[in-house]
């Protein structure tokens, strides 16, 4: 990433708010995946005076720019990361929510094979794994 999340708001035009600034500010700070309320509580500790809808309202707007990736792991929460980011893909424990990043030359050429195979060049894809922990030995 060479540009920051304002940066690319500003280079496309986004009026940029304090309070907008400020919900960049924390996506960008963000090492994790939040949804809009998350990200609602974190804007507040800058800003008490943010509303949850700002939060939805900007959130929905650096989607709507490119700017922002929404995410969907089936728990019923759109969450976000920056869409700049280094490709990388998501495992989601389902007992715990737990989101891990990972990339794996071997699952990148497989999917790259695939779309050849089918006549197509890939320009991007999202991988989205859902698990639960293997049990391991139980000490009884």
């Amino acid at each position: 990433m060479t540009q920051s999340i304002i940066e690319r708001c500003e280079a496309k035009g986004l009026r940029m708010t304090e309070q907008r600034r400020i919900i960049a500010q924390v996506l960008e700070g963000s090492d994790d995946h939040p949804d809009a309320e998350v990200l609602y509580a974190r804007a507040c500790e800058a800003d008490p005076k943010i509303s949850l809808a700002t939060v939805y309202r900007t959130v929905k707007l650096f989607e709507e720019a490119g700017i922002l990736d929404k995410l969907e792991f089936g728990d019923g929460r759109a969450r976000y990361e920056d869409a700049e980011r280094a490709h990388h893909d998501h495992l989601i424990d389902l007992t715990t929510g737990e989101v891990i990043e990972f990339v794996d030359k071997e699952i990148e050429a497989l999917q790259e094979r695939i779309a050849e195979k089918h006549g197509y060049r890939l320009t991007g894809h999202r991988l989205e794994l859902f698990g639960v922990p293997l049990k391991r030995g139980r000490k009884d």
